[in-house]
């Protein structure tokens, strides 16, 4: 078989050469160590935490060695291609802090080492492939859909792996004559690449996660380039890793099977391979067994969720740190305040198996990062969030930001602050009774006379004065419940319950109730500094007209 002439015969139209795309896509000038990565996603519309897990380890990588991180939009598959997926895909990214240094954008490429949309790059492609063809490393396929599904039937009959290698790769050394037919007769045709591999060999792979691997080699003569002369992801990613100067690949470990293809693969094209970063799976207890978080089963593995229920970017951040590497805890309690770049990453510290997310503890984190932030800021992604997700509360947040800001700032700030709120969507149900509109009927406890709590209530509002310290006021309060029968004394009622009617704690409960309409709320003197002297009173009386 004359080689070159097959190679012409299939690409009469290539005269770029792979010396000519060396030139045009040089080795970058980047420090001595530093890694050159990507995100390379498919525009399916679906960004999932793992897609942050990926990323952030990628731009740990690249960033704090003096690299580089691009985008790389791998729609070769085009049935899989969603309208709009690129730009869901890139603001996602965007707002949990993956910044690129290149790559795709929304207005198009950014960077020397373009096109970085795969579809675009077909022409590049088709340079490597008829170089392969030319090495006597690929060739044409004209099997049909029928021939495959009929080769796969007998395979699987045969109790034999199944795939196109051996006796059943018949279009590997058929002669040019059955080539130019097949062409002059306008049938479609793949490029397969020919393998040389074996199953019964294996060799030893070391993986930056998963150590030491021992890899059974490839013998399947897999397709580079479809009917439509788009080539597969394996042939792609190998072309694109190289031109773009690719020094680390990070990805999910279920590409592991698809190793050794890969070796395979930029051997024959005479590239050098790049380090491979194999993440395992997030998991999740399912009952008292391990399961990978699933994009049918859990809501929580879509990224859009988190921004949903209002997760600040610090927060998931810092968790899926926690995650990536099981020292980063230790650092951060050791530096609590510097920021997370300070951080040094190493991807050799992943969990080999993967990790178990813990949405209990991604709760407390947020909590604790929440709570470290100042009222401005709080108020400020609270304010964003509400816009989108509940315009009616952002709308009341915008129309006063002073007054907003001074209900945040309760309890905010010192050694330590209320970790009231966990997520954004908290954030209503914390402060809404601020707001009249969204005040609840209070529910007072059956266990007290309501004539008894309409006299505590009384007596309260006939000594309330705005102008008191909290001091003087806390004092009236316990006065109140002396006058009607309470006990101020704690120990003395946990003694003997049965000695008192209730204690002052009870007596601020019914006057917190009157005035937030809960339980529970922030520091109840500092709640009527804020809603001032009219509204507390007008609150309390509502109260009253409920006890009559």
């Amino acid at each position: 078989m004359d080689y070159q002439a097959l190679a012409d015969l299939l690409f009469p139209n290539v005269t770029d050469t792979p010396e000519s795309l060396e030139e045009k896509y040089p080795p970058r000038q980047v420090p001595e160590g530093a890694v050159i990565t990507r995100m390379a996603p498919s525009p399916t519309g679906f960004v999932h935490l793992g897609n942050l897990v990926q990323g952030l380890t990628s731009e740990r990588m690249a960033h704090q060695s003096g690299g580089v991180l691009f985008l790389r939009v791998e729609d070769t598959d085009a049935k899989r291609e969603v309208p709009g997926a690129v730009e869901v895909l890139i603001n996602t990214l965007k707002h949990y802090g993956i910044h690129f240094d290149e790559g795709a954008t929304m207005g198009g490429d950014s960077g020397n080492y373009g096109p970085y949309r795969q579809r675009e790059r077909a022409a590049i492609y088709h340079v490597y492939a008829k170089k392969l063809v030319s090495e006597g490393k690929a060739y044409p396929c004209f099997c049909t859909e029928e021939e495959l599904s009929a080769m796969r039937e007998q395979q699987e009959a045969n109790k034999e792996t199944t795939g196109y290698y051996g006796q059943y790769a018949v279009w590997r050394d058929r002669p040019m004559e059955d080539v130019r037919s097949q062409l002059d007769a306008g049938n479609p045709w793949v490029l397969r690449f020919r393998s040389t591999g074996s199953i019964e060999n294996q060799f030893k792979f070391d993986d930056l996660v998963k150590g030491k691997l021992t890899i059974t080699e490839n013998n399947v003569d897999h397709v580079l380039l479809k009917s439509d002369g788009i080539p597969t992801y394996h042939f792609a990613h190998a072309v694109d890793d190289h031109l773009m100067r690719t020094t680390h690949v990070v990805r999910g470990d279920e590409w592991l099977p698809s190793l050794p293809f890969h070796i395979q693969l930029f051997q024959a094209l005479g590239f050098k391979l790049p380090k491979y970063v194999h993440i395992g799976p997030l998991m999740k207890m399912d009952g008292t067994s391990k399961r990978k978080l699933s994009k049918r089963k859990d809501p929580e593995l879509a990224l859009t969720y988190y921004k949903s229920e209002g997760f600040p970017v610090e927060a998931v951040y810092e968790y899926i740190m926690t995650l990536l590497n099981s020292n980063y805890e230790d650092w951060r309690r050791a530096n609590p305040n510097a920021p997370s770049t300070d951080f040094k990453f190493s991807p050799k510290k992943l969990n080999p198996a993967g990790n178990l997310f813990d949405y209990a503890k991604l709760t407390d984190v947020s909590k604790n990062e929440i709570a470290k932030m100042d009222a401005d800021k709080v108020y400020t992604l609270l304010l964003d969030w509400a816009k989108e997700f509940d315009p009616d509360f952002g709308v009341k947040l915008e129309a006063d930001p002073v007054y907003a800001k001074r209900i945040l700032a309760i309890g905010r700030g010192g050694k330590k602050p209320r970790k009231d709120l966990a997520v954004w969507k908290d954030a209503k149900p914390y402060m809404g009774f601020f707001y009249d509109e969204y005040l609840e009927k209070p529910e007072f406890d059956d266990r007290f006379d309501k004539k008894l709590i309409a006299a505590a209530l009384n007596r309260f509002l006939d000594s309330f004065d705005l102008a008191d310290d909290s001091g003087v006021w806390f004092e009236k309060v316990k006065a109140v419940a002396t006058e009607i029968g309470f006990t101020t004394d704690m120990k003395a009622y946990k003694a003997d319950p049965s000695a008192f009617p209730g204690t002052v704690a009870d007596v601020s409960t019914f006057i917190r109730l009157a005035v937030t309409g809960k339980t529970n709320s922030p520091d109840l003197y500092t709640v009527m500094q804020i809603l001032g002297y009219d509204r507390t009173v007008q609150r309390i009386r509502s109260a009253l007209s409920l006890l009559r």
